[in-house]
């Protein structure tokens, strides 16, 4: 995936390394980054943080955050993503979180991913509606968003 490879490039020549907290994606953020031969100088590492005790475990989402707002919601991804940071040798994280198919729910509609990207100068928050077009198209979706917000902030 070129946007993937671009990604590598920008963070090679910021001399920053990268890392993904992933729910709804299950490691598909990672895996488009380091399907691609030498990205170990520009990925540190990433989280698959699926259950919500894992994005408490290993992210430090706060239960009362997990709670009040839900697994899918601008809030748990913004704690994803500052967690991510926090546990990792990375200059920038992104983290995804959201409810890929089948299903979902009035409040809470299938194809709505909620988006994190963590710097040491703060995080920043978004949520993409894709719509009910199937899981496997919502995952490569938000795999093409993600990459694009890394790429955006490392070229930025």
């Amino acid at each position: 995936m070129r946007l993937a490879q671009d990604v590598l490039d920008a963070a090679r020549a910021k001399d920053v390394m990268i890392a993904t907290a992933e729910s709804c994606t299950g490691g598909l953020i990672i895996a488009a980054l380091t399907d691609i031969p030498g990205s170990s100088d520009a990925v540190d590492r990433g989280f698959i943080t699926y259950s919500n005790a894992a994005k408490r475990d290993m992210l430090g989402v706060r239960d009362e955050t997990l709670r009040t707002y839900g697994a899918v919601s601008e809030e748990t991804a913004a704690e994803m993503a500052a967690g991510a940071l926090d546990s990792s040798a990375a200059g920038i994280a992104v983290a995804v979180t959201g409810i890929a198919g089948p299903g979902g729910s009035e409040h809470k509609p299938e194809g709505r991913v909620c988006f994190g990207l963590a710097l040491p100068s703060g995080v920043t928050t978004e949520t993409v509606e894709f719509g009910a077009i199937g899981r496997g198209n919502v995952r490569a979706a938000t795999v093409r968003h993600a990459l694009t917000l890394l790429h955006r902030a490392l070229t930025a």
